[in-house]
């Protein structure tokens, strides 16, 4: 296996600080989309980040892969309940609880451990310099869903509120934190994606020896097992000392805050900047191979399973078929197809960074702004223009590419697309919150999410991993 010798070598400050942009803006957008599909924004922004840092100027397809590898993994803890568990900490009910809080902070951070803990070791997978064969990856997902099940069955199970038959480890709020109310137990799934993160983590090691994996994926736990505690932290701080930021110096600023993205945003900042720093410690295992692939999949192999893929995500994301929910619902069951495209397709890793990732956020867009009375306008901006821009990146990028590598500007380009397109159908569905306007609840994020889409395009348009220092054409040379 051919891979670059040299270690990668960034700056720490600047690993830590894009990826917590990356994190930071990504997962606070998130927050208005919501579960699987809305994750993998922050996925994207996250791992294109690391992936334009640490890979150095390198062009294999095995570097997109990665890159496409993370994004379809944070998609996966998308499948978990979190509301329930948030609310122990901040309800107002509960304000004063601290055994509560300590038990809805202990969810949290197993929670958010187990959902960046896959994007750490999907990632790893990528950049580590192991092969991983399509039917392989089928077989591993294939067993860590099996895993899920027994995972749900040790750690989930019994759920039977009606006779007052909860798991031993549960997270969400019931009858013990609040006596006598009338509550919708959720049922939790957490455990069953704990297993799945283990099996996925110990295949890696102990079968492919892929350390890059492994150690990826730990710090991913770190990072989301400080995160989401952090973050709430603020949110619960707030509600249980109201005056605590009112009587601050920056409590002109603060009460505008809509506390539930500040949370998500703060989640985002650490869990990237926790991957960034894992991933530094980790640079001297990052070798992305040079090979070509040996057997590509075939490009009617890839029609195939991107029709089917899509069509699926487009029923679970706007239809109400339940049946379809049963079957494609689960983060896990979505990533199937997709990761088994990637690791051989060469097309499929430039679709899903770009298209198939936009697909349910421009769509979810669109219905939330939809004009009725002019619904051409809507149609055209928030779903039509995107989403070609978005396939004629992929298509030119791909067919760009040469037996020598990808096109050397494509993860810059892609960032800067990302960045933007995110930033511009979240800032519409704020409502347009402009800065010299009257402010409300969603200025100050949208200050914030503007904040982290300029730092990206700054590092994207004159950062030079190669030479590890600024240019003025760092961008422009990668087009040379």
């Amino acid at each position: 296996m051919n891979t670059d010798k040299t270690p990668p070598n960034p700056p720490l400050w600047l690993a830590m600080l894009a990826t917590s942009m990356a994190g930071g803006m990504g997962w606070g957008i998130r927050g208005q989309y919501g579960h699987e599909t809305g994750a993998m924004i922050a996925g994207a922004l996250v791992s294109l980040t690391l992936v334009f840092l640490f890979c150095q100027g390198k062009t294999p397809i095995h570097m997109i892969r990665a890159a496409a590898m993370g994004t379809i993994a944070m998609g996966f803890g998308g499948s978990m309940t979190y509301g329930q568990t948030i609310g122990l900490t901040h309800d107002g009910p509960l304000i004063g609880n601290w055994e509560a809080l300590r038990w809805g902070m202990l969810g949290l951070a197993i929670k958010g451990g187990v959902w960046i803990g896959f994007v750490g070791l999907f990632l790893g997978l990528g950049l580590g310099g192991k092969r991983y064969k399509p039917f392989e990856m089928f077989l591993l997902t294939l067993g860590m869903l099996m895993a899920v099940l027994i995972g749900w069955w040790l750690f989930n199970s019994p759920h039977d509120p009606a006779n007052n038959r909860l798991p031993f480890l549960y997270f969400s709020d019931h009858w013990k934190w609040e006596p006598g109310v009338e509550l919708k137990h959720r049922p939790e799934i957490w455990g069953g994606l704990l297993c799945a993160l283990a099996t996925g983590i110990l295949y890696a090691a102990l079968a492919k020896g892929d350390r890059l994996a492994r150690n990826l994926a730990l710090w991913g736990i770190l990072g989301g097992a400080l995160g989401f505690p952090l973050g709430q932290t603020l949110q619960a701080t707030n509600a249980w000392n109201p005056d605590f930021f009112r009587e601050s110096f920056f409590g002109g600023l603060t009460r505008y805050f809509n506390w539930w993205n500040i949370m998500e945003t703060a989640f985002g900042t650490v869990m990237g900047a926790v991957l960034g720093l894992g991933l530094w410690l980790n640079r001297r295992q990052v070798a992305v191979s040079s090979e070509p692939d040996v057997s590509p999949l075939p490009a009617w192999l890839i029609g195939l399973l991107l029709t089917m893929h899509v069509s699926l995500l487009t029923l679970v994301e706007f239809s109400s078929f339940q049946w379809i929910d049963d079957v494609y619902d689960l983060g896990l069951m979505m990533g199937l197809i997709p990761l088994v495209a990637c690791v051989r397709g060469r097309w499929w890793p430039y679709l899903q960074l770009l298209p198939i990732t936009l697909l349910p956020i421009a769509g979810k867009t669109l219905r939330a702004l939809a004009d009725p009375i002019n619904p051409s306008v809507s149609w055209l901006a928030y779903l039509i223009l995107p989403m070609l821009l978005a396939v004629t990146l992929a298509v030119w990028f791909a067919r760009k590419a040469k037996p020598a590598g990808e096109h050397p500007a494509f993860i810059r380009s892609t960032l800067l697309f990302c960045t933007w397109i995110y930033f511009g159908l979240n800032y519409a569905f704020f409502g347009f919150p402009w800065p010299w306007d009257a402010w409300g609840g969603r200025t100050p994020n949208a200050v914030l999410f503007f904040i982290a889409a300029m730092g990206l395009t700054v590092t994207a348009l004159f950062f030079d991993p190669t030479g590890r220092r600024w240019q003025l054409r760092a961008w422009q040379k990668s087009w040379d």
